[in-house]
């Protein structure tokens, strides 16, 4: 990590609402105090799709936007350097993850907590692989690389699905992968069997959200903002939900395969909001409430790692019979409100609490990049 009480390179303020806005809603639907949630804040149970599969499919495409910016400050530096921070980043990213997974480290016990069930890929883990190879991509290939990469990916990964399994969750060529590479110890488990939904081939396909944030951040460079710059970040975005739309007939969409189908949703769906912002706020000038998601997207890595950690916190102390995170639950929401709502305020007041971390991490200049 680096601390730094510089300011961060120009950029759109629509790129930086669209990070805040993907990280506060990452919060909230990891975070639910009870054990139900409103239904556009729970996953598609396997095959379809609801707000929250967007949420981290839009947080890989905010990074590829921030690869634009770094790929600038990059273009001056030989291969050596290049190579050594994007390798460097990645597996720092990556590493995190996986500690994550481990921490405390320590078993009740205070003996060491067995590596031999710690969950290897995950979320962050599948941000550094995703970052590192499309940084790779545009740095060798640039934008058409990017684009034959993207479409060899997509059609590629199809065709491993459909040739080596199908698309069940105990059948996929996914889980097949993951099994013969991680073994079941190593692997999630929430889906009731092992499955990782953050697995190795699966990551394949994910490189292509990022790489279709850099083309949408360079685009708006070079255009700049403008209602035709909007047309066409509109227009791309219908194409690709048509595409997705069409798609599912053959390949249902389905986040936790991560699809072909849900890359070109889940890219259509960000292109057109990334659209609407640039219009209200870069075209029209609208700021109110602004600053809120954009101390959010100053500190976004570094945020996503301190609300995991207090998960983990919380739900390892114990208060009375409970862990602090149910007490807290039932204490300040369940005894008033009704289950569904007690559950969403509670997991509002957790993002509100990590925004006032990053809130305070602002008005100090200090912004920790991961």
């Amino acid at each position: 990590m680096s601390n730094s009480a510089s300011p961060r390179s120009p950029r759109y303020l629509a790129l930086d609402v669209f990070r805040g806005l993907t990280l506060a809603l990452m919060i909230i639907v990891n975070t639910p105090g009870g054990p139900s949630s409103y239904g556009p804040l729970e996953h598609a149970v396997w095959h379809g799709f609801t707000v929250t599969d967007l949420v981290f499919p839009s947080f890989l495409f905010v990074v590829g936007a921030a690869v634009s910016l770094s790929m600038q400050k990059f273009s001056g530096h030989d291969e050596a350097y290049f190579l050594q921070r994007v390798v460097k980043r990645g597996a720092l990213i990556f590493l995190v993850g996986y500690l994550l997974y481990w921490f405390p480290f320590f078993t009740p016990e205070f003996t060491l907590a067995p590596f031999e069930s710690t969950r290897v890929m995950g979320v962050l883990q599948r941000i550094g692989l995703c970052y590192l190879f499309a940084a790779l991509i545009v740095r060798y290939g640039g934008m058409r690389g990017a684009l034959a990469f993207s479409v060899a990916a997509l059609l590629g990964y199809w065709w491993m699905l459909a040739s080596f399994g199908d698309y069940t969750l105990a059948g996929n060529a996914a889980l097949k992968v993951d099994l013969a590479v991680l073994g079941e110890s190593h692997m999630y488990r929430g889906e009731g069997v092992p499955f990782d939904p953050e697995g190795i081939l699966s990551t394949l396909p994910s490189i292509v959200n990022v790489l279709a944030g850099y083309a949408a951040a360079v685009w708006l460079k070079r255009k700049g903002p403008g209602l035709g710059t909007v047309a066409a970040l509109v227009g791309a975005g219908a194409a690709c939900l048509l595409l997705a739309y069409g798609w599912d007939f053959l390949l249902p969409i389905n986040k936790k395969l991560w699809t072909s189908s849900f890359v070109a949703c889940t890219v259509g769906w960000d292109l057109i909001i990334l659209a609407v912002l640039v219009a209200v706020i870069d075209m029209a000038g609208a700021r109110t409430g602004t600053y809120f998601f954009e101390v959010f997207g100053k500190n976004t890595l570094f945020i996503y790692v301190l609300a995991d950690v207090a998960v983990i916190v919380l739900g390892r102390l114990h208060v009375g019979g409970n862990t602090l995170y149910r007490w807290l639950y039932e204490s300040l929401f369940a005894s008033w409100a009704s289950p569904l709502n007690a559950s969403l305020l509670f997991a509002v007041a957790f993002m509100l609490a990590c925004w006032l971390v990053a809130y305070l991490m602002d008005r100090r200049k200090i912004y920790i990049k991961l």
